[in-house]
């Protein structure tokens, strides 16, 4: 395994914290790759610790990292980290996504994070961000070492997948992305290879399912809806662009959703309680009503933070709109 061991974030390095590049094995033998932050000068006392992934599509040199860091800067230990099957991490088949086992990565950061000798392990939280958000608070329903989740610009990518932005599939157009997605397995074993295609399948005015082999195009259309501007604003252009990340570059491989539509995230999210939960999002998020149908399904304790003025990718690196004040606040009162 090769790893980048020079400086190639999309944010600038912190003179306030230490970093250093670090691995570890989820429990079905995949290694996964991590940047781990620390305070300068944290003395022998065990610290709380953060963990922290996503967008979904995402590198830990993204989003995840500059939110580790600045979080390390306010006296946390912090590890960003790439999940399975994407960016420094293994697993042999690239750019696919499973909830299963994206939602054991989390934990197998919990066991990773919680053995070093500067961590306190009953003082562990996590915060993710968008796409990864839906594996997070699973990962907390089933493992209790998890004592507080926060996240940020959610989107539940199963329901996402299986039931199409704002829930608009129909019943027939959910049966079509079905049969479209089992159709390609066929292709796939026939081929011997996985062709690549969009994880949430749109249709086409004719009410045909659009294929593609990347997420965004490598220059924006004249006529791109709104949404498509602001991810293409984050990750075709130097602001956030990354080599590695999936969505900078290319796309998921065709038949992913299929596990999306097996596995629906969050079933079980009563059983986070009595360990609290943070949901962030901004008020002009186009995924803001993921973080307030999952607030609205929790139980207590439970905070919704609505973002003035804040769309779903200012939540991703825009300081003047992410909420670092609350979130330090958070951890600090739920991590002691």
């Amino acid at each position: 395994m090769q790893l980048t061991q020079t400086w190639d974030k999309t944010f600038p390095k912190s003179d306030k914290v230490d970093h250093q590049k670090v691995t570890f094995k989820n429990r079905y033998g995949i290694m996964l790759v991590g940047d781990l932050y620390l305070p300068k000068n944290k003395g022998n006392q065990k610290l709380a610790s953060i963990i922290l992934s996503g967008p979904f599509g995402a590198v830990k040199e993204q989003a995840s990292g500059l939110h580790a860091q600045t979080l390390a800067e306010r006296g946390f230990v912090t590890l960003a980290f790439d999940p399975s099957f994407t960016g420094e991490s293994g697993g042999n088949v690239r750019n696919t996504a499973s909830p299963d086992i994206n939602t054991e990565d989390f934990s197998a950061a919990v066991d990773f994070i919680g053995l070093q000798s500067f961590v306190d392990r009953n003082k562990i939280g996590i915060l993710a961000i968008c796409g990864l958000t839906g594996m997070a608070l699973t990962a907390a329903t089933s493992d209790s070492r998890i004592k507080a989740v926060a996240t940020t610009a959610m989107y539940d990518m199963s329901r996402s997948m299986s039931q199409g932005y704002q829930d608009y599939y129909t019943s027939a157009q959910r049966q079509k992305v079905v049969d479209y997605l089992s159709q390609q397995r066929w292709i796939d074993a026939e081929n011997g290879t996985y062709a690549t295609g969009l994880h949430e399948v749109p249709f086409d005015k004719n009410g045909n399912i659009v294929k593609a082999d990347k997420i965004f195009p490598d220059k924006l259309p004249t006529d791109a809806d709104p949404v498509t501007k602001i991810f293409f604003d984050y990750y075709k252009t130097p602001r956030g662009f990354h080599p590695r990340s999936v969505n900078s570059t290319t796309a998921w491989l065709a038949s992913m959703p299929m596990s999306f539509f097996s596995f629906p995230l969050m079933e079980h999210i009563k059983l986070i309680s009595p360990r609290p939960i943070l949901l962030v999002t901004g008020d002009q998020a186009h995924s803001r009503y993921y973080s307030e149908d999952v607030y609205q399904a929790a139980t207590e304790p439970k905070e919704l933070v609505v973002v003035a003025g804040a769309n779903h990718v200012d939540l991703y690196d825009n300081f003047d709109k992410i909420p670092f004040d609350q979130f330090e606040q958070f951890f600090r009162e739920n991590l002691k």
